[in-house]
């Protein structure tokens, strides 16, 4: 295997790993998109199975891996993983936790602590899928109540996993006494089961392996402590739920942790320029095409905002064969660049895109078209893009469907 917990990932891929990314990233050609509307958002399944491939290789068990589904949200992909072994998975809404039991997902973890009417629909959703374990992450006393009156009244228990704040300060408790706090709450709730520790480390992130690793491991200390003072107290955290994408090869080295990447599944440029250790392909790529010409040099584009994720400054995208555009105008359906090689465009031409962020760009769409041996395919549906805004009412899983490229 290319990586196993001991082995020196970080060494190989400073030496090979830019090499393989440069080399398979990238599809070699446009697709024949002449009947695909644009903006579009393709995926190329031989690259997502390449990528899970590559995940699988990185953890060394399936049943080390927990990915989140957030950034795809298609039941098709969740499939794929399950075909490939994979059987656990996290997810950020009660929608893709619905897709996820319809899916007959054996364990589900929603992975940001519910508030208002979510506590009691997220009880009545792990009601509706009785064969899957159903957990979620927590971090507020209050919370924890209610969600164990919850699922009393529902007749129903919950998995928690205690979720810890180690620098990213945007949920979780930090690793200290309150933690100790909460942990020991937990244990009081009569229809929630404590799991563990939720670590999620998302705001390390980095160009250099050696000190991405450090940073990664100099936040994880203090959780390696925490565990100590709760074997102190006659608790014992049993799963460790830890890391995003940029931190997954650094804690797939730790005995005992769960690893929970996501992006890896897709690849976005911003992955692709900054983790050039991790050899994962860009399998979803915008489509789009040439509006007009305004003025010398000023080239439109079909990519607005409601096309392609636009929470971080350009470039947003990265127009393949246009790499080195400067875009200096984006709005609702527009994206304005300017080029020395505006003669050689035309209206009407069509571009693939690479997205900055994919994981906001996917819920920009309601379905995505498949690409196989050069050539679109199908369309599947972006299944978990809605928000679930109702009461859950019983519902039956389905006998899961082998997708058409499988």
């Amino acid at each position: 295997m290319l990586f196993s917990r001991g082995k020196p990932w970080a060494l190989w891929y400073r030496f090979f790993g830019a090499i393989m990314v440069g080399m398979s990233s990238l599809p070699k050609a446009l697709p024949q998109v002449d009947q695909v509307s644009s903006p579009a958002l393709l995926i190329y399944p031989d690259r997502v199975r390449d990528n899970i491939r590559i995940m699988l290789e990185i953890a060394g068990d399936a049943d080390r891996l927990r990915p989140h589904v957030k950034t795809h949200k298609l039941a098709e992909m969740v499939r794929m993983q399950m075909k490939a072994g994979i059987g656990k998975f996290k997810c950020a809404t009660l929608a893709e936790a619905v897709m996820l039991g319809k899916e007959n997902a054996g364990d589900i973890l929603l992975a940001i602590q519910p508030v208002g009417p979510e506590i009691t629909r997220y009880a009545q959703l792990a009601k509706a899928f009785p064969d899957a374990m159903f957990s979620v992450v927590v971090d507020d006393a209050e919370i924890i109540r209610q969600l164990n009156r919850s699922c009393a009244e529902e007749s129903i228990r919950l998995g928690t996993f205690l979720d810890i704040n180690v620098g990213m300060n945007r949920t979780g408790v930090l690793p200290g006494p309150e933690a100790i706090a909460r942990y020991k709450l937990l244990h009081e709730m009569p229809f929630l089961d404590v799991r563990g520790l939720h670590v999620y480390d998302g705001h390390i992130f980095g160009l250099d392996v050696d000190a991405r690793t450090k940073r990664v491991d100099k936040a994880f200390a203090p959780v390696r402590e925490l565990i100590f003072r709760l074997e102190q107290f006659g608790f014992f955290p049993p799963q460790i739920v830890a890391g995003g994408s940029s931190s997954f090869p650094v804690h797939a080295r730790r005995e005992g942790v769960e690893l929970s990447p996501g992006t890896t599944l897709l690849w976005d440029f911003k992955n692709l320029d900054h983790l050039t250790d991790l050899p994962f392909n860009c399998a979803a790529l915008l489509l789009t095409r040439v509006v007009s010409k305004p003025a010398p040099q000023y080239v439109c584009f079909d990519l607005g905002h409601k096309a392609v994720a636009s929470e971080m400054p350009h470039p947003r995208v990265r127009l393949i064969g246009l790499e080195d555009v400067e875009y200096v105008g984006h709005s609702e359906e527009h994206l304005v660049a300017k080029t020395d090689r505006w003669d050689d465009i035309r209206v009407g031409d069509a571009y693939l895109g690479i997205p900055n962020h994919i994981c906001p760009t996917v819920a920009l769409y309601d379905h995505v078209h498949i690409v196989e041996n050069d050539r679109v395919t199908k369309r599947w549906k972006v299944a978990a893009r809605y928000r679930l805004d109702t009461k859950i009412e019983t519902m039956k899983p389905q006998k899961a469907q082998k997708t058409q490229n499988e």
